[in-house]
């Protein structure tokens, strides 16, 4: 007879094909952009409403990544033991479990917020799925092209609060989009060997002394603060924001210049450790920032 024990565990799979910590991302940029796009005092079951609606979608479109990059998946040391390219959940269950959980969270985000909102759920799945995910094998610009959709949740926020997308939206916006480059690129440079075997084009991979990676870290990363300065110019935030923000932002730089100094796997770690504490400190001191001036 066959054990009952991966009967139990299937729940813990289907938990794994929703990629919690990418849902966590943008559970928390969602919830900054509703805060952010709300006029007035917060509307604390709408933006649940709003969250649980994308974080449905987002977790469909995880699950659709795994249906699509099972064989990729099989080929790396970091990805093999995944549900699908394990042998624990068949692709077809994964297809269906993705394409169920996007159409229920695009239903719901529907009912429960508004169009434009819903609109860009099912666009930030599309684009994810349909360009980011196949371009992954044919250009190191597949980083690129993902950072778009990747940047798109704190817009859905910002539209369920407002209805409209305003230029302060679109700064956080570009705020989120620079920042996964420093993210990414951290990721990527310490699985280069995992990513060259599943013949994934990432700009660490054939990219021997880290040159182009680190340049890539670096530009991106000082970018960034300028950019998240732009909302106490806007007077989305105040001065306290901006001096937060101005410190937070030379902080991370100045990780990224340390990584950069080894280019070692371990400082690359750190540097990812870095990007994952500077986001939500970041958004975090924005938010505070606009309900208690």
């Amino acid at each position: 007879a066959e054990s009952s024990a991966p009967e139990i565990a299937r729940p813990a799979l289907y938990l794994a094909l929703t990629k919690p910590d990418v849902s966590f991302l943008v559970v928390m940029t969602t919830v900054a952009g509703f805060a952010l796009g709300t006029r007035g005092p917060l509307d604390w079951l709408r933006m649940a409403h709003t969250v649980f609606g994308t974080t449905l979608i987002a977790a469909g479109t995880s699950a659709l990544n795994h249906y699509f990059e099972r064989d990729t998946d099989a080929l790396m040391r970091r990805t093999a033991s995944r549900p699908l390219p394990s042998g624990q959940l068949t692709p077809r269950e994964a297809f269906w479990f993705g394409l169920g959980l996007i159409a229920v969270g695009a239903l719901y985000l529907g009912l429960a917020t508004n169009a434009l909102a819903t609109l860009l759920g099912i666009l930030t799945s599309v684009t994810y799925l349909g360009l980011y995910t196949p371009l992954k094998r044919r250009t190191i610009l597949a980083t690129m092209v993902g950072a778009f959709p990747g940047a798109v949740p704190p817009l859905i926020g910002w539209a369920a609060a407002r209805g409209t997308i305003s230029l302060d939206a679109w700064i956080l916006f570009a705020l989120l989009f620079l920042w996964q480059f420093p993210h990414f690129d951290a990721i990527a440079w310490m699985y280069r060997e995992d990513y060259a075997r599943a013949g994934i084009q990432m700009v660490s991979v054939g990219d021997g002394e880290g040159k182009r990676t680190f340049r890539e870290i670096l530009m991106t990363a000082a970018l960034l603060v300028p950019v998240s300065l732009i909302p106490a110019v806007t007077g989305l935030a105040g001065a306290h924001y901006f001096f937060g923000a101005l410190v937070l932002g030379i902080m991370l730089v100045e990780v990224c210049l340390w990584a950069a100094a080894a280019k070692s796997n371990v400082r690359a770690k750190w540097l990812m450790h870095a990007t994952v504490l500077h986001l939500p400190v970041l958004l975090g001191l924005l938010i505070y920032d606009k309900f208690t001036r």
